[in-house]
Order: C-alpha cells, then structure tokens, then sequence
C-alpha cells in the first residue's frame, strides 16, 4: 500500500510517518491555496482557501497578542499546514472519522513543526491563543463568505466574543500562495 504523496518540489511525504525533511514551505503554501475551506460553498470567483484563512489566522494572533515572538505567529501562520496533503474537512466531519484521522493530522503537524524550528507541541497558552484567533477567523468566514448569518454563526459555532475580521472576500489561489510565501517569509528564521 502506497501511503506517500508525491509534492511538486519532487519530494515524497509519507503520510503515515512523515520526516520533517520531505516538508517543504513552497509544497505547504501551494496546496493550501488550492484547498478550499466551507467545502468551497462560498460565495464569489474563487474559494475562500486554507492559505488566506491561515495569513488572517496569523493576523488576528498577532493583532491579539501584541510583542508575541516571531515563531509564535509563525505557530499561527502554520496551524492549518497538515491539510496541504490531507485537504480540509468541516469540523463535524472530523469528529465522524475519529482519532484515527487526527493521529494523522497531528503527526504531520509534528512533522511541520520540527523543519521550520517549532517545538512539537505547542505552549498550552500559545495553542489556546491561536485557537481563539482561529475561530475568530472562521466566525468572520461564516458570515462573510460562507452565506451564514451573524446569529445563525454564533449558534453553530459557539462564538461568543465581539471581535471580527473586517469584510473579507476571497483571494485566487495565486495571491493565497504568495501572501502565505510572503508572511513565512517576514517569520521565519533559519
């Protein structure tokens, strides 16, 4: 059984034991600006994509934890990264396939970590952080791109708290990957 993907860097991720050595940045940032969030039932000429949600995730971070450590918004800018390979599934469906699948998730996101210098297992505090950030960033998606409404947004998601990205619209996959290329590249130090 074939369990390894095929990146257009040339390298071969194995899915099922992935080595921080077959991670490259240039893989990550073009599969996610090819992968769409909300299924892509979103509305406009393009697909909300995981690389925009994850330079607005790394945004609200910041924007939230002022003084913050570069790696940390590198943290946040990389928290979605697994689904270059494995693409984005809505969150009930996640918890309908069980530990099985987040075994995998979590080993990728391992994997993504230890190549560009984070620990394996974030700080309680920073991953709490970056949580809050992300469902900020989805609460904004829902009603801004994804056809919710704020109240019907705020039942289903459970948020509660006041802040919201200003409007957002949807990039085309090559601004997504640039964009995510770009704040990678202010982050990370080698």
């Amino acid at each position: 059984m074939r369990a390894w993907q095929r990146m257009l860097s040339g390298r071969r991720l194995n899915l099922l034991d992935p080595s921080p050595i077959d991670v490259e940045i240039e893989d990550i940032a073009h599969g996610l600006s090819r992968v769409a969030r909300w299924n892509g039932q979103t509305v406009g000429d393009y697909a909300f994509s995981v690389a925009q949600h994850c330079v607005l995730v790394e945004r609200l971070f910041a924007d939230e934890t002022p003084g913050v450590e570069p790696r940390w918004r590198l943290a946040a800018l990389l928290h979605d990264a697994p689904e270059y390979v494995i693409g984005d599934m809505i969150s009930p469906f996640k918890g309908a396939i069980g530990s099985e699948y987040k075994a995998i998730e979590k080993s990728l996101q391992t994997a993504i970590h230890l190549r560009f210098g984070l620990p394996a297992h974030l700080p309680d505090g920073i991953e709490s952080r970056i949580k809050r950030a992300d469902r900020t960033a989805a609460f904004s998606e829902a009603c801004d791109v994804a056809g919710f409404s704020e109240p019907e947004a705020r039942r289903i998601l459970g948020y509660r708290r006041r802040i919201r990205a200003p409007g957002l619209q949807a990039w085309s996959p090559s601004k997504a990957k640039l964009d995510f290329l770009e704040r990678f590249g202010r982050l990370f130090v080698a």
